[in-house]
């Protein structure tokens, strides 16, 4: 919900408002299973995209592990992942992605308490909040995982997938071949996929 920067007073209270009378929470939407699928992204990042996570290489690398240790540990399938200084996506199966964000909470609570502790500045918020998108069709299932792959080069931190060592994309290219990701690249673009939202 960055967009709540831009909104004026007036509109903070209208929001909320609705919210209140939904009985959502207040500052972020909704954490709901989809009857439609058992797919999701799973994104969260760094307060105001702050590049936290980039604090060291060993800490990126000992924040992988974890990442991914909570991840296999709460999903039926990691299909793929990324990394990034200040954020990270997944693409999971799992019967109830509710199990999945609470395990990620947990996991942000205490990285956040261990590095504020390396880094003195106790009290800091690290986390802004955990989405899940349900995968809506096979289509978006692709263009998600392509998403995912390419959103280092992105953000401009390579010039290709393979480059970027916190990834699945070097595993996911040798796993189908690069004939293989290409056809799906073509087949299933991204397009303005994370406009507004992984800007």
């Amino acid at each position: 919900m960055y967009a709540w920067r831009q909104m004026s007073p007036r509109q903070r209270e209208e929001i909320l408002a609705i919210r209140k009378r939904q009985q959502v929470p207040w500052h972020s939407p909704p954490h709901r299973n989809s009857d439609r699928t058992d797919a999701y992204l799973f994104t969260a990042a760094c307060l105001n995209h702050e590049p936290i996570i980039a604090y060291s290489v060993g800490r990126m690398q000992t924040f992988e592990a974890t990442l991914l240790d909570t991840a296999r540990a709460h999903v039926s399938e990691l299909v793929a992942w990324v990394l990034l200084p200040n954020h990270y996506h997944f693409l999971a199966r799992t019967p109830d992605c509710r199990v999945t964000l609470k395990a990620l909470g947990q996991m942000h609570g205490r990285t956040s308490f261990e590095w504020n502790g390396e880094q003195n500045t106790r009290g800091r918020q690290v986390w802004f909040n955990t989405m899940e998108t349900a995968m809506k069709s096979e289509r978006h299932f692709w263009a998600t995982l392509n998403y995912i792959h390419h959103n280092p080069v992105k953000h401009g931190y390579v010039a290709r997938w393979q480059a970027w060592p916190f990834s699945s994309a070097l595993n996911y290219l040798e796993r189908i071949g690069r004939a293989e990701a290409e056809q799906i690249w073509k087949e299933y673009p991204i397009g303005e996929y994370g406009k507004g939202w992984d800007d």
